[in-house]
């Protein structure tokens, strides 16, 4: 396992094909259509585009300054999504890793334009009472990017209008685990509304949660 802070080298490339991989192999992701990309120094190693993750190879991969002054290296453009990923690690320099996919159950409750509310204490995992729900903008434009990021502003993960969702991590693994997290809680608040009417936590016992799980869940080296 790689620690953080990363730097731009074979292996962190390798580790980001290899969680590209494994969020087809846990189910939440389809063929190509997510994207990773980490912070290397003052750089972003993101993955490119529409590229099947099975025949990438690191030097494939590409790189942006997250400063924004350059334009992009590497053989191939980067993901049509690099805005948002880009404006999310220069907001969050706590932050190394950006996931981003189209869960089912986090698209299903994207496109009918819904957060996830505090229906399980797990929902502190992402820094408050809400997963919230950023506005639909053009994909791979700076509208989605404006969009993405206010609504992270003080949360780890947000469900993307008719689109699908996207977290930060403190590491690469621990933000394909955040991910997968926000989809389970996705499916059981889509559940829950099957067989009657969810019950929310109140702020007093979301706050209480947040508290206690700071270094809950997946040990990070960040």
């Amino acid at each position: 396992m790689l620690k953080a802070p990363y730097q731009d080298t074979p292996e962190l490339r390798q580790a980001i094909i290899d969680a590209c991989k494994d969020m087809n192999r846990r189910g939440i992701n389809q063929g190509t259509s997510g994207n990773i990309s980490a912070r290397a120094g003052g750089r972003m190693i993101i993955t490119p585009s529409g590229i099947p993750y099975d025949k990438m190879t690191p030097d494939m991969l590409a790189s942006l300054p997250i400063d924004g002054n350059g334009a992009p290296e590497g053989p191939f453009p980067p993901s049509t999504e690099w805005q948002f990923h880009l404006a999310l690690l220069r907001a969050k320099p706590e932050m190394h890793a950006v996931v981003h996919a189209h869960p089912v159950h986090c698209t299903a409750l994207a496109i009918n334009r819904m957060e996830i509310p505090a229906c399980h204490y797990m929902i502190a995992l992402f820094g408050g009472d809400t997963v919230p729900l950023a506005g639909y903008e053009l994909f791979g434009s700076d509208e989605l990017a404006r969009e993405v990021t206010g609504a992270m502003k003080e949360r780890h993960g947000c469900l993307m209008a008719n689109h699908g969702a996207v977290v930060v991590g403190e590491t690469l693994e621990k933000g394909l685990w955040r991910l997968e997290e926000l989809e389970v809680l996705a499916r059981a608040y889509i559940l829950s509304r099957t067989i009657g009417t969810p019950h929310i936590l109140s702020a007093d016992e979301i706050g209480a949660v947040l508290g206690a799980v700071k270094n809950y869940g997946m040990k990070t080296e960040a």
